[in-house]
């Protein structure tokens, strides 16, 4: 605190007031009623949004309109509830006296805020558990399917972690004649072709030998000629690529679209802090506009 003295001699104190510029009741009162605003509309958002979905094929409308709908409908919800808690908590405090009219703004604009950050935290900490709850269900059901899966490969012929081993031993194993073990033994001819093509998968590209060698028994088991049967494995093969490529570009539509939901979600609530800024100074101006005055009889 600064004193400074006049020409007469006189001391000056600035005037400081005992109350503190932050009224924390009309901020947990606006971030309630953007709350309950807020899962209001989610929940008829939800209602709606279920309308639009059905497992009959024809009446459902497509995935992409869901999405947009439900990205549309969140920022709106954002924006509603932010607005009215902003200015909920602007006509709910009480009047500073003796403060600057553009301090009064600031201060309006500032409880706003905290009253946005408020209701913005318990409904992301809302949706976050909602989420974590289902999320845990569906890894629990992934994991009875894991275990399942576990036990069904337990008793294949080689298991994933003996791939490598297993397809070079049948590299060096691997017959003149393949025509006639191809046609004795099934059961071994089909393993060793999953073997031919996890290996490949792996490596990005199946070697020239191994493609012939595949015609060779794929000529074996169907009865083509050998030419015929290096066309077929060549069309799997492409079949094979393509699912790949068409994966990664899924995958990367995945991760664009994600990058997208990101921004435009900040964007969302950087406009939905504004709002409730400018709602609150709204609403504060308001309750600053009629005054009571209380009149005293002359003594």
């Amino acid at each position: 605190m600064s004193v400074s003295m006049t020409g007469s001699g006189e001391i000056a104190t600035p005037v400081e007031s005992s109350n503190s510029a932050m009224t924390w009741r009309p901020i947990f009162g606006g971030a309630a009623a953007a709350i309950g605003v807020t899962l209001i509309l989610l929940l008829l958002g939800s209602g709606v949004g279920l309308t639009m979905v059905s497992p009959w094929s024809g009446q459902s409308s497509s995935l992409g309109t869901v999405g947009v709908t439900a990205a549309i409908w969140l920022v709106v919800v954002q924006w509603l509830s932010s607005g009215l808690g902003g200015y909920i908590t602007g006509r709910l405090r009480t009047k500073w006296a003796a403060v600057h009219t553009d301090e009064v703004f600031f201060r309006d604009t500032a409880h706003g805020f905290i009253s946005w950050a408020l209701a913005t935290i318990f409904v992301a900490g809302f949706l976050a558990s909602s989420l974590t709850s289902l999320a845990g269900a569906g890894a629990q059901a992934v994991g009875s399917a894991a275990s399942a899966a576990g036990t069904a490969a337990a008793s294949s012929t080689a298991s994933a972690a003996d791939l490598p081993t297993a397809y070079f031993t049948d590299a060096l194993l691997r017959p003149e004649q393949a025509r006639a073990g191809a046609t004795s033994d099934d059961t071994a001819a089909t393993a060793e072709v999953s073997r031919i093509l996890l290996n490949g998968a792996a490596a990005g590209q199946i070697p020239d030998d191994d493609k012939a060698y595949l015609a060779t028994i794929v000529s074996a088991r169907t009865g083509l000629s050998e030419a015929d049967a290096r066309t077929r494995v060549d069309t799997v093969l492409k079949r094979i690529d393509d699912a790949k490529v068409a994966a990664q570009k899924a995958a990367d539509e995945a991760r664009k679209a994600a990058s997208t939901t990101a921004l435009l979600g900040a964007l969302s609530l950087l406009i939905g802090a504004f709002i409730a800024a400018a709602a609150a100074a709204f609403g504060g101006s308001q309750r600053d506009e009629e005054e009571d005055l209380l009149v005293t009889p002359r003594i």
